[in-house]
Order: structure tokens, then C-alpha cells, then sequence
């Protein structure tokens, strides 16, 4: 078996590269006398899955952070992928047509429509098996990596079932129960801890006094601890930690503040996606039946909602260099499929001309930039049409075996038709 080891300097080159390259301000006919040809050599058979959502990432943030990231006439890692696509994202929600995380990541996780506000629930409430519990049965490892909280919707998709996405604490104690992924880092210190029992990091603190431990269901994280799981809190401890079952909680909520510009908006993980995502890899690749690890950088929407453009450009830079990551280990495992997407769009967001006679208005419709684009001296603007999200069509990217499944536009649901093929392979 490959040591997790081999594959550690190609990732470290590939995200330094990443790093250098972004700024932000992201014989038909042979005779028969011929030498035969060498019999072709088999395709390789799907091992693993890493699955990447940029929460809220539409084509138009790609194409935003393209231009200032990559510049006018390059693209980005996750635009290289073999093959691309597009993914329709409607719910079946009886007061709503667009979807949110919950019902969009059901719809990955289990390949069927949902309300929002569901995790792997049917419209009737009823749970639904979900591809992370599949995996898991397979013999395969699991992980999951998010700057959001680890018990938010879309990791929770994969991993757990509750009829409101909400109860967090609840899917706290199905990972540790029930779905027991192998690997969980990103925030949400809070839903482990019961109120009045703050961890790590302290209860009310002065970039936000609304967080605090919220949780029901005793403390977590001594269960996890007991389970055999490392827990960890900070980029020395994660480290330093043993591959195997690792649980690390990095913030009370969601790994930054997300607000309007110059209202508090912080982006500045006390671990970054890709230093994450590494290590996750590092500790899922020695399973020798192979692993799903579902990654997701929150920050796109998140900011999004906040029509912050500054920061959705900085969310989607660490999404890209995390594509990178991903992208250095399928290099050297090719029987790994990559897919990246986006499990909805937020913001409305458009990438229009620096044209100041263009202003279209303010407040959720107001013009945000000018923002530069890489290696010119032109610049753009993103204009906003909501807080909200919106119905457009996601982009779809992938490599690796299957990935030419992607090829065309299909609905959400399709995802999990060709994961499924890989993680709950029919008997």
C-alpha cells in the first residue's frame, strides 16, 4: 500500500504554486508487416471520492474569481477538471422554489428531493440513507472537512437525519452513534458542549456575543474522545495528530464572521481549508478500501448573503488553492474521483463592466468593487441582486474515473447516482 505519506510534497508544491499564482483585492490503417500496438492499458476503477462544495458558488463567483485570481486569459484549478457540467438545483418544498443547503445536500447525499430545512429526510420526514453511512458499511473510511460548523447542513447531509437542520446537537450525536466518520474538522464548538460549559474557545466573545455552547446532548466531545477519537483545536494540535479518528473544532460557530464589509467581517481561519483538507487525506488514505471525504469552503455563501464581494473573492481563493490539494493526491491516485460544485447560487451575483454610469442602485442591489483582474490593468465590478439564493443552474467540474458522467446538465440528484456507483456499489 502507498505510504499517505508519498504524496504529501506534491501536495505541498501544488498549493504553494496555487499560493504564487493568486492575488486578492482570489495507426489506424497499420499494415500488417507493423509492430502491433501495446494492448491498451484498463482504465482505472473508482476508489475514493473527494467531493468539493463551494457553498453557494455559481458561475458567476467562479468567473469572478477566475478573473481575479487567474486573469483574463487563464483558469482555475477547478476549471481544468476533464469534465464539466451543469446541476439544476430545485427542492420539493410546498412554500418554496429555491432551494437552501439542507435540501440541496439531501439531494447529493441520497438522490431525492426534499424540503429545505431537511437532512436526509423525505418530504414526509421519513430518514433516507444517505452515501456517508454507505461508505461507511462498504468497509471504506469517511471524512468531512467545512469551514462552516461541522454539524451544518451540508456536511450533515452526508452523515446524519433530522427533520430541521437546526438541531445540530442531534447531529453531533449521530456522527458519533451512527454514522461515525473517521475525520470531522471545521467549526461549531458550541453544539458539543452543553450551555455553560464553554470548550476552547470562550463563550460571548467580543467578535460575536451571541456564541456560546448550545448543546442537549451532554459533552460531545468527551464521548468523542472515549469513542477514540484525537481531539483538536488549533493548526499545532492538528499536526501533531496521529492519522485515524481525529475530531477538530476550530471556532464556536462558522470559521470567520460573516458581515457586510468594514461591519466586523472577518475571514481568518485558525485552520485554512487546505491545511484541513490535507490532513484529512493523509489520515483517510490508509484505509485500503478506500474513502469519501466531503470538503466544503462556507465562506462564498456565507458573504454572499452579506454582499460582501472582498470576502467571497478571499473564500473563494482558499477554496481554489484546496482544489489544488485535491487535485495533487489524484495525481498520484488515479483511482480517485474528484468532483467540484456548488450546491446552490446566493447573492444573484453577475460580473458586470467598471462602469460608474452603471450603478443600478444600492442596499442588496447595489455594485461592489472595483476589483482587479490579475496581470491587467482593467478591473470589474459584482453587482447584487439579492441576499438570498437563487435558482441559476450551478457548474459542475470533475476528473478521475466516472467523471465523464458530469458531462451535460442534469438535476442535484444525478450526484449521487454516480457517487453511488463508487461508495454503495450494488450487490
Amino acid at each position: 500500500m502507498r505510504s499517505a505519506r508519498t504524496w504529501a510534497a506534491p501536495v505541498a508544491a501544488a498549493a504553494a504554486a496555487a499560493v504564487a499564482t493568486m492575488v486578492i483585492n482570489p495507426t489506424f490503417g497499420a499494415s500488417a508487416s507493423a509492430p502491433q500496438a501495446a494492448p491498451k492499458a484498463k482504465a482505472p476503477v473508482a476508489k475514493n471520492v473527494i467531493f468539493i462544495n463551494g457553498d453557494g458558488m455559481g458561475a458567476a463567483a467562479r468567473e469572478a474569481a477566475r478573473l481575479n485570481q487567474a486573469g483574463l486569459d487563464s483558469q482555475l484549478a477547478m476549471d481544468k477538471l476533464a469534465a464539466s457540467g451543469q446541476l439544476t438545483t430545485s427542492p420539493h418544498d410546498p412554500k418554496a422554489v429555491i432551494t437552501d443547503s439542507a435540501a440541496a445536500a439531501t439531494a447529493w447525499a441520497t438522490g431525492e428531493k426534499t424540503y429545505n430545512g431537511a437532512i436526509s429526510v423525505d418530504v414526509d420526514g421519513n430518514p433516507l440513507a444517505t452515501l456517508g453511512q454507505q461508505a461507511k458499511a462498504a468497509g471504506k473510511a469517511t471524512g468531512l472537512v467545512t469551514t462552516a460548523q461541522v454539524t451544518d447542513a451540508s456536511p450533515a447531509a452526508f452523515f446524519a437525519n433530522t427533520a430541521d437542520r437546526a438541531k445540530q446537537d442531534e447531529i453531533a450525536r449521530q456522527y458519533l452513534e451512527v454514522s461515525k466518520p473517521d475525520v470531522i474538522l471545521g467549526g461549531g464548538e458550541d453544539w458539543w458542549l452543553p450551555k455553560g460549559t464553554p470548550g476552547a474557545f470562550k463563550d460571548k466573545p467580543a467578535e460575536d456575543t451571541a456564541e456560546g455552547s448550545v448543546g442537549t446532548k451532554g459533552n460531545l466531545i468527551n464521548k468523542a474522545k472515549k469513542a477514540g477519537y484525537s481531539y483538536v483545536s488549533s493548526a499545532k494540535q492538528l499536526d501533531k495528530a496521529k492519522d485515524g479518528k481525529i475530531l477538530g473544532l476550530f471556532s464556536n460557530e462558522e470559521m470567520f464572521q460573516q458581515r457586510a464589509e468594514g461591519q466586523g467581517d472577518v475571514y481568518s481561519p485558525v485552520v485554512d481549508l487546505p491545511t484541513m483538507t490535507t490532513k484529512a487525506l493523509s489520515s483517510l488514505d490508509n484505509n485500503k478500501k478506500g474513502f469519501f471525504l466531503m470538503v466544503e469552503e462556507e465562506g462564498v455563501d456565507e458573504f454572499a448573503h452579506n454582499n460582501n464581494g472582498t470576502r467571497v473573492l478571499q473564500s473563494m481563493q482558499q477554496l481554489e488553492k484546496t482544489v489544488a490539494v485535491a487535485r495533487a493526491y489524484v495525481a498520484t491516485h488515479p483511482d480517485t474521483l474528484l468532483v467540484v460544485t456548488g450546491d446552490h447560487e446566493t447573492g444573484g451575483l453577475a460580473v458586470e463592466e467598471a462602469d460608474t454610469t452603471d450603478e443600478s442602485g444600492d442596499g442588496i442591489s447595489a455594485e461592489d468593487g472595483p476589483f482587479t483582474i490579475r496581470g491587467s490593468d482593467k478591473s470589474f465590478y459584482i453587482d447584487w441582486t439579492t441576499s438570498g439564493h437563487s435558482s441559476v443552474n450551478v457548474p459542475v467540474t470533475a476528473s478521475g474515473p466516472l467523471s465523464d458522467r458530469f458531462t451535460g446538465e442534469h438535476p442535484n440528484t444525478y450526484v449521487h447516482e454516480v457517487l453511488q456507483q463508487v461508495l454503495a456499489p450494488r450487490r
